[in-house]
């Protein structure tokens, strides 16, 4: 019998070639689709992280800030050390001292107001603070004031200060001393805070120094990661009527206006944060000018991503001294 060939169907060369160009398109394209997809991941969390990084440190501000000159029941009154005001407590060791005659952690028997709310510019502003070592073209702030609730004498930290105060009188002790014998008074815990930008490695951090007996003002808080410039404007209020008529740069800010003397009152303050993201996109390029207030700062030309965040603070309960 005749042996019948069989026919062997299969690609040709150029169905081959074909097929493999069609393939290599569909892989690049998919290739393509996965960056793409990737680059939005990373710059959608980037862009949540500066916005939550802005949200949390602006709220740490905001609620010690809109509390500045509270001091209990006295307040509204000037600490007169030896009338008004005495010391019981022992002496801050470590102590931030800003500029001014009566800037410490307690008041001082000085011929001037003593300082609740003071700031600078590092490296700019002509005074500073020797206690801190802020990045160079950043705003500090440093404030004082009494922290609520008011406590119990049992309630106390005798790592703490405490101030016992009444309508006219206010003395500062010990947490582990036992409370003055004030007639109607209640008990606060004493606080001195300063805010400061400060490079931790290659990451900024938004810190704060905290007051404490033993330790003074040695005591280094690492708030929120990724803050890279503040920027505060100081609310002036020219014409007594408790609101901000301008508002101006620490540079501008007269040793009248900390004092609050002779009607020159600062009631508010403008907070700029220039929030910066943790880790490098190679894939962008910052070259955006950002405006903190009156300053501006860029184009970086990095490749860091970005955010300024900012909040107006109302100062609630303002030193009312018109002499």
């Amino acid at each position: 019998m005749p042996i019948i060939g069989r026919s062997h169907n299969g690609f040709s060369l150029v169905e081959l070639m074909v097929a493999m160009v069609i393939s290599l398109f569909l892989s690049a394209g998919l290739f393509t689709m996965f960056s793409m997809s990737s680059t939005n991941v990373t710059t959608t969390s980037q862009f949540n992280q500066l916005q939550e990084n802005g949200r949390i440190a602006l709220a740490i501000i905001d609620r010690d800030l809109s509390q500045l000159g509270f001091t209990g029941d006295i307040t509204g009154t000037d600490f007169i050390v030896g009338t008004n005001t005495n010391l019981s407590a022992t002496a801050v060791v470590n102590d931030c001292i800003g500029a001014g005659l009566n800037n410490a952690s307690f008041p001082q028997n000085q011929p001037a107001h003593f300082r609740r709310l003071w700031g600078y510019e590092a490296d700019v502003s002509a005074e500073n603070m020797d206690c801190i070592t802020p990045d160079s073209n950043t705003d500090v702030i440093q404030i004082k004031r009494l922290i609520g609730p008011s406590v119990t004498a049992a309630e106390m930290n005798s790592s703490r200060y405490y101030a016992s105060t009444t309508s006219n009188q206010i003395e500062i002790f010990n947490g582990s001393s036992v409370a003055p014998v004030l007639v109607n008074s209640r008990i606060w815990e004493f606080q001195h805070h300063v805010y400061y930008v400060e490079e931790d490695g290659d990451i900024p951090v938004l810190k704060r120094r905290t007051l404490s007996i033993g330790n003074g003002m040695n005591n280094d808080e690492q708030l929120v990661e990724g803050i890279e410039n503040m920027r505060i404007m100081y609310g002036f209020d020219s014409n007594g009527d408790d609101t901000a008529d301008s508002y101006m740069p620490v540079q501008n800010v007269t040793s009248l206006m900390w004092d609050n003397e002779l009607f020159q009152r600062l009631v508010s303050l403008r907070v700029f944060l220039l929030v910066r993201s943790s880790q490098i996109d190679r894939s962008y390029t910052n070259e955006v000018t950002y405006q903190l207030g009156d300053k501006s700062i860029g184009p970086l030309n990095d490749n860091y991503r970005r955010k300024v965040v900012s909040t107006t603070v109302v100062l609630e309960n303002p030193v009312l001294i018109r002499n």
